[in-house]
């Protein structure tokens, strides 16, 4: 996970599912893990750029993942999504771009 990352776009009408991943090799969603073994999310936030609305967010995969459910949004528009997480030791934010398309 990575601040260079753009999810998949979406269209003004989808409340979609977006996925922040600090344990991605070990959930088998991507090549590496940013939390070490036994490491988990205590506590979350996620935030939208203005124009999309962050319908409800949740700490999945055994608290190693952030899920957020993600609505609205213009077409043409690429939207900022920040994800911070807490873990016992760390803190951390990570953003991603949210494109929004009516033709997908």
């Amino acid at each position: 996970m990575h601040s260079n990352h753009t999810f998949s776009a979406k269209h003004p009408d989808d409340i979609l599912d977006y996925r922040f991943d600090w344990a991605g090799e070990r959930n088998n969603t991507g090549l590496t893990d940013w939390l070490e073994l036994y490491e988990t999310i205590v506590s979350h936030e996620v935030e939208v750029e203005a124009g999309l609305t962050l319908v409800s967010s949740s700490a999945v995969d055994n608290n190693t993942a952030v899920l957020a459910w993600i609505s609205g949004g213009t077409d043409g528009n690429n939207y900022t999504v920040t994800c911070k997480i807490t873990t016992a030791t760390r803190i951390v934010t990570r953003t991603a771009l949210l494109p929004v398309k009516t033709n997908i």
